[in-house]
């Protein structure tokens, strides 16, 4: 048994069922199911009721939720204090699309002004799966694109950025407009299972309708390099200058209703004032501002 179990039970108490409490602790609705048959086999008793159709916590159950509530409060105030020092370990998750771009110059900083800190960038990609790593109390801080309806108000967001999607051309593209090059070229398609990319992708069709994708690519580094090649147009989120620079492709703005993303560094409300947290906001927040263009 661990405590981890022990909050797994707590939120099933809260939120009412199984599956609802899976989506707070961030995880499936059968590992939330396995925990309470190991609370079970621990405790030698029924923790619920599964004589109804609904399950139903026991007397027992609701008698350990309270037994340990003070003592989760007292263990989350102790990891939550502030640090006197800027030390340790934090584990630092950041979207495929920044880990060339602003995490170099994070990194270099945080290692720079705090040699004692040991930062831990997990290959994790998705903001939607850094959400729920970060809930789950597997990640400390992220760099993602916060969602359109807003996030969780369980989670702590600083907007850094907000990142204009833009058109990526072939160098020596005829089309004069957004829509010319859109009509004239095949389109290179951004990732639709991302939110960014189902944005890019409502963008073409307002213009184009029956734009038909020809590829569709996660990684900026790929989709540049099928637009140098003149294998098509795409709509994406702005690159950073030095790859489009290197493949000297033509990037044509959107104007000024431009879609955009807003990328945010995102913790847990138990984590504000943290110093190490603190740290590393300060340390991404000078390098969007050493990456911003003029």
């Amino acid at each position: 048994m661990n405590l981890t179990m022990l909050v797994t039970l707590r939120t099933i108490l809260e939120q009412g069922s199984f599956t609802a409490a899976a989506g707070v602790v961030g995880c499936s609705p059968s590992a939330v199911s396995l925990q309470v048959k190991q609370l079970e086999q621990y405790f030698g008793r029924p923790l619920f009721d599964r004589s109804t159709r609904v399950v139903v916590p026991t007397a027992f159950a609701r008698e350990v939720v309270s037994a340990v509530g003070d003592f989760s409060h007292r263990l989350q105030m102790l990891r939550s204090r502030p640090a006197v020092e800027v030390a340790g370990r934090i584990r630092v998750g950041v979207i495929t699309s920044m880990q060339s771009d602003v995490l170099p110059q994070a990194l270099h900083a945080l290692r720079q002004k705090h040699p004692t800190l040991d930062v831990v960038v997990p290959p994790l990609n998705d903001s939607d799966e850094m959400i729920s790593e970060l809930k789950a109390a597997r990640l400390d801080v992220a760099l993602l694109v916060r969602p359109e309806a807003g996030g969780s108000r369980r989670l702590v967001w600083q907007e850094l950025h907000r990142q204009p999607y833009v058109l990526l051309a072939p160098p020596n593209a005829s089309g004069k407009t957004v829509r010319q090059l859109l009509e004239s070229y095949d389109w290179v398609g951004y990732d639709l299972s991302l939110s960014g990319g189902r944005v890019a992708a409502r963008y073409v069709r307002s213009l184009k309708p029956d734009a038909r994708c020809v590829m569709e690519l996660r990684s900026m580094d790929a989709i540049v390099a099928m637009v140098a090649q003149g294998l098509g147009v795409s709509v994406v989120p702005q690159p950073r200058r030095p790859l489009v620079d290197a493949y000297a492709v033509r990037e044509v703005g959107l104007g000024s209703r431009a879609p955009f993303r807003k990328l945010s560094l995102v913790w847990r409300n138990s984590d504000e004032g943290n110093r190490n947290v603190e740290a590393v906001a300060q340390a991404f927040a000078t390098a969007f501002g050493l990456q911003r263009r003029p």
